[in-house]
């Protein structure tokens, strides 16, 4: 099976900071993954550069996760290679993660320490960025919510908290596994605001979702892979 590649043009072309490499760029080339002797993909093939999106579309079983945990380097492809400025990322180890955050279908969230804690602990193991615990809770409107054990947030507000922690490390690249999980009309438009600023400071992102993603200002490809 091959996926369809839809390239949509946003209204206007991202400005990327001087700050950002304009090297950046992850490629796939001839992907295929197969599971329980099922193809679910095969000759996959896209490049995605600093202010663009990858929007990953199709029924539940086409093999949307698989292709973000290959993204990821969790799971090897069984066929093609997926590079991030022309190396392959398998051999680039650490110096591909680097420049990656995942978030994936599940919170990932430690429930028995505090929001503020989470966040800390996230921004500890990843490579640190400007945004600092407190500011990243403000911008996914979880402000007070800081000392709050993350077991008694509610379904919607750990999920905001989970997406947090893109804010406060510094990767080039969010891979997200349907981000808008759990999340009511308010916290959707939080989290498209948040990708859109990603974006428009020239970073990138990998992402699946059911909802519709409203990046008017991104380039957006997208993959349907139940085509």
């Amino acid at each position: 099976m091959r996926a369809i590649v839809i390239h949509l043009n946003g209204s206007r072309t991202p400005q990327v900071p001087v700050t950002q490499t304009q090297s950046c760029c992850l490629m796939a080339a001839g992907l295929e993954c197969v599971r329980d002797d099922r193809v679910l993909f095969s000759d996959l093939a896209f490049r995605l550069e600093p202010g663009q999106a990858l929007l990953l579309e199709g029924r539940n079983g086409s093999g949307k996760t698989s292709l973000l945990r290959i993204l990821c380097g969790i799971r090897y492809p069984d066929a093609g290679t997926v590079s991030w400025n022309g190396s392959d990322i398998q051999r680039l180890g650490a110096d591909y993660y680097q420049h990656t955050a995942y978030v994936g279908h599940r919170d990932g969230n430690k429930l028995d320490l505090t929001a503020q804690e989470n966040l800390a602990m996230a921004r500890a193991l990843g490579r640190p960025g400007k945004v600092m615990p407190p500011a990243a809770l403000e911008k996914v409107d979880l402000y007070g919510y800081e000392d709050v054990l993350t077991r008694n947030l509610s379904a919607g507000q750990q999920r905001r908290l989970a997406l947090a922690r893109l804010l406060v490390t510094d990767a080039t690249l969010w891979i997200l596994d349907e981000p808008f999980t759990s999340l009511d009309v308010h916290g959707i438009r939080i989290v498209e605001e948040l990708l859109e600023a990603h974006t428009q400071a020239g970073g990138m992102l990998a992402v699946t979702s059911h909802h519709a993603v409203n990046l008017d200002r991104t380039t957006v490809q997208r993959i349907n892979l139940s085509a």
